[in-house]
C-alpha cells in the first residue's frame, strides 16, 4: 500500500488475528501425517537392532524413501519397518515395481487397524513382527 492510505477494516483484522496452530509441529514426524513414532517401542531385545522404528532416518512421513538398502550386508536393517512392509507387497508379477500402490494399501490398512483397535498402528505392526 502507498504511504498514507487507509487499510480496510477486514484486512486489519486479518493482520491482528492469531495464526491457527496446526496439530503437528515442525519437528514432529508422523507416518502419513497421522501416527507418531515417539511412543512406539520394540520390547524384544534381540530385534531392537533389526526393527528400525526409532533410529535416525527411520522416522519418515511416507514409507517411500527410495533408499538403496540392499547394496551392503545388513544395511536392510536400517530401512524403516513400514517401508519394508511396502516393499514386501510388491511381488508376484502384476504388482512388481508398484510401490505407490503398496504405500496406499499400507496406509488404508493402518487406517482400519486404528479404527478397530484405537491403538497406534505402527505399534500394532511392530508387535506383530515380534510375534512372527
Amino acid at each position: 500500500l502507498a504511504q498514507g492510505t487507509q487499510v480496510p477494516q477486514s484486512l486489519a483484522s486479518l493482520r491482528s488475528a492469531p495464526l491457527p496452530q496446526d496439530e503437528m509441529t515442525a519437528c514432529e514426524i508422523k507416518l502419513f501425517g497421522r501416527w507418531s513414532y515417539e511412543d512406539v517401542m520394540v520390547s524384544d531385545l534381540s530385534l531392537q537392532d533389526y526393527i528400525a522404528v526409532n533410529k535416525a532416518g527411520a522416522n519418515t512421513f511416507i514409507s517411500h524413501t527410495a533408499g538403496r538398502y540392499q547394496k551392503k550386508k545388513f544395511r536392510k536393517a536400517l530401512c524403516p519397518i513400514v517401508e519394508r512392509l511396502c516393499c514386501s507387497l510388491m511381488m508376484h508379477g502384476r504388482n512388481n515395481g508398484k510401490k505407490l500402490m503398496a504405500v496406499r494399501i499400507v496406509k488404508q490398512a493402518f487406517e482400519i487397524i486404528h479404527l478397530l483397535t484405537d491403538l497406534n498402528p505402527i505399534q500394532v505392526y511392530v508387535d506383530a513382527v515380534q510375534n512372527g
